[in-house]
């Protein structure tokens, strides 16, 4: 509960606390852009209230004056079990964008993913951090572009492509609709006040950096010369018949590590199994396309059950608390991941806001796991909560 709204990002203690931050200073369209979600938005608030479904049960006298945070996903090992998970246009929330969730990435030690509507090139994440890497792969029509954007991610010296397979479709983003949002965004009659009254993000816009999509420009113009909304952009210019053979296909062309974002059924966690995936992420896209379908937590123990020894598990969206995060690695997640989380801290104070969100998330988890009793990660199970 807010006791007072932040007026700087040294006040922000919780996520609520950078969204109320990130409302001041973003033009309405761009920040319900990040706020919103799909229809009436029951499943978006799901995601987070399912946590509410499960208790925590602490042990005491266990000796954690020294605890561990970090856990290994897909090989790789990150200091804290919450990473920053890929989403799309980040330099129209903050000039810097991808360089500045890159930069404290690094800083705390976790994984950095970037999507394939990104506004920063892969060649400069790159040359710009060495901590572990992640890119968002859309499967479009254009089979060149699939291919380019392989070939981009293993000259950049990436160590994982996640394909996203639950935006066959364009969701029902309805405030964007409302709010007239376009990327490049476009002034309209709703607009223009809004974005009158935030000069500072507008000049931002307007005298810094061209806005683009580097790692499509070279093969489309909507998006990145061409405005357009991203419900009609993913459901126009992705692949609709994609399927598990191109899925499998995808793998088989990168040869590295390889994850599934977007899964929510046993089923389908099943089948990532049989096509050689590393990994699976349990997400409905911060709730984002399928109004009314079930929050990761929720499908999270079905999931592990069925796959948790064959696969790593990643819990995704939803995560306010770090006690979200130990409840989800209670349940068999590997680790956990999420986007407005810091999307909120990055428009509200670019590098600097993404680190203070990262140290908090960071400084929670290690309290609550000295609340828990317990000092790595490992020694969380099901024995330590209680589903209700």
């Amino acid at each position: 509960m807010n006791f007072k709204y932040p007026k700087s990002i040294s006040d922000c203690r919780n996520v609520n606390d950078f969204r109320h931050l990130a409302k001041s200073k973003l033009p309405a369209p761009i920040f319900h852009y990040i706020d919103g979600a799909a229809d009436d938005e029951i499943t978006y608030r799901r995601n987070t209230k399912a946590y509410e479904k499960c208790d925590l049960i602490p042990n005491v006298l266990a000796g954690v004056e020294d605890v561990d945070t970090s856990v290994e996903i897909m090989g790789m090992k990150i200091d804290i079990p919450m990473f920053c998970s890929p989403t799309a246009l980040q330099r129209l929330f903050h000039y810097d964008g991808e360089r500045a969730v890159a930069k404290a990435a690094e800083q705390y030690g976790t994984l950095f993913g970037i999507s394939s509507l990104g506004t920063v090139s892969l060649k400069e994440i790159d040359k710009t951090i060495s901590t572990p890497k992640m890119f968002q792969f859309y499967c479009h029509k254009d089979k060149g572009l699939n291919d380019a954007m392989i070939e981009m991610c293993r000259e950049a010296n990436f160590d994982a492509i996640a394909l996203t397979v639950d935006t066959i479709t364009g969701g029902n983003r309805e405030r964007d609709l409302w709010t007239g949002f376009t990327t490049p965004p476009k002034l309209t009659p709703q607009s223009l006040i809004s974005f009158a009254l935030h000069p500072s993000w507008s000049l931002n816009y307007l005298f810094r950096e061209q806005f683009s999509l580097p790692q499509l420009e070279e093969h489309i113009n909507k998006g990145s010369n061409v405005a357009v909304s991203i419900g009609d952009y993913l459901s126009t210019m992705l692949d609709q018949s994609m399927d598990w053979k191109d899925a499998e296909e995808i793998r088989n062309k990168w040869g590295k590590k390889f994850c599934l974002k977007g899964v929510m059924s046993v089923e389908d966690a099943k089948r990532a199994v049989d096509i050689g995936a590393d990994a699976i992420m349990i997400s409905n896209h911060g709730g984002r396309q399928l109004d009314g379908s079930i929050s990761p937590f929720e499908q999270l123990a079905d999931i592990v059950d069925a796959v948790g020894d064959k696969i790593d598990v990643i819990c995704d969206g939803g995560i306010r608390r770090g006690t979200h995060i130990l409840k989800a690695l209670s349940v068999g997640a590997k680790a956990c991941s999420g986007g407005r989380w810091y999307l909120y801290a990055l428009a509200a104070g670019g590098q600097p806001g993404v680190e203070k969100a990262i140290a908090n998330m960071k400084n929670e988890i290690e309290r609550d796991m000295k609340l828990m009793g317990i000092t790595k990660l490992s020694q969380l199970s099901r024995k330590n909560i209680k589903l209700r």
